[in-house]
């Protein structure tokens, strides 16, 4: 690594890294030059592969795993406790359990666990980091939403008002926080190719004839937004919702025969 890169190397978190487009988001971060912490729930072999595979390329105490269950509120708050002292420059939320019903028969206590994964435990831990990157007057904050929330579809009522929340919030924090110089932004995926959409998988013909780029995102597609978001070239850009999802919220969704 060059003496320049070194003196750009920023600190960010990723929590939820461990697979999927987390871990292409810790692999795109880590090519850029950052310092990556990241966590996972319930995979710590698959977690410390990843750690495996990237220190070597990009130098000891590029990338470290720490075990986080965001469902935990009370393991939230000792994570907080840790965190809050890092000066983490740069934070990505991706969190995305689901709770799949219509709306009419949504259930309550699913829906509340949905909520503290995807909504209530990412507001803890930018409470967290913000402060600290208000006092630097410099951070990023990322989170990763859902094409859910800008478009419906049946039986998605639960995950897409976690994410819809997600959204408000974002916004919000992006407009009170700007002046200090943090940026606050939601990517909105469509369909990724990934572990979490395998229950779609006798779906999927159908559902890629309705994107009009005609597949599923790769994660690193996803990733690559993340990270030029977390970069310099997003430094302009906060409190946006920007879809990555093949052009499927641009289109009206009507066929014609």
């Amino acid at each position: 690594m060059s003496a320049d890169m070194s003196d750009e190397r920023k600190s960010v978190l990723v929590v939820g890294g461990a697979s999927g487009l987390g871990a292409a988001t810790v692999r795109a971060l880590a090519a850029a030059g950052h310092t990556v912490t990241f966590t996972y729930r319930s995979s710590p072999e698959r977690a410390q592969a990843l750690a495996d595979e990237l220190v070597p390329m990009h130098g000891e105490g590029s990338v470290t795993a720490r075990a986080l269950d965001l469902s935990d509120r009370d393991a939230v708050e000792a994570f907080c406790e840790w965190a809050e002292g890092q000066g983490f420059y740069g934070y990505v939320h991706n969190a995305g359990q689901s709770a799949d019903a219509l709306a009419a028969m949504l259930d309550r206590e699913r829906a509340e666990a949905a909520m503290q994964v995807n909504f209530w435990s990412m507001t803890r831990i930018a409470k967290a980091l913000v402060r600290g990157m208000i006092r630097a007057r410099a951070g990023r904050i990322v989170a990763i939403g859902s094409v859910a929330a800008l478009q419906a579809n049946a039986g998605n009522a639960a995950y897409a008002a976690t994410k819809g929340a997600l959204i408000a919030y974002c916004r919000t924090l992006a407009i009170e926080s700007a002046k200090r110089g943090v940026t606050v932004n939601v990517i909105a995926p469509g369909f990724i190719d990934t572990e979490m959409l395998a229950a779609y998988a006798s779906h999927r013909e159908g559902i890629e004839r309705q994107i009009p780029l005609g597949r599923f995102a790769k994660p690193e597609e996803v990733a690559a937004m993340a990270a030029f978001l977390i970069g310099e070239g997003g430094a302009y850009i906060t409190g946006a919702v920007l879809p990555v999802d093949g052009g499927l919220t641009a289109m009206m969704g009507i066929h014609r025969t």
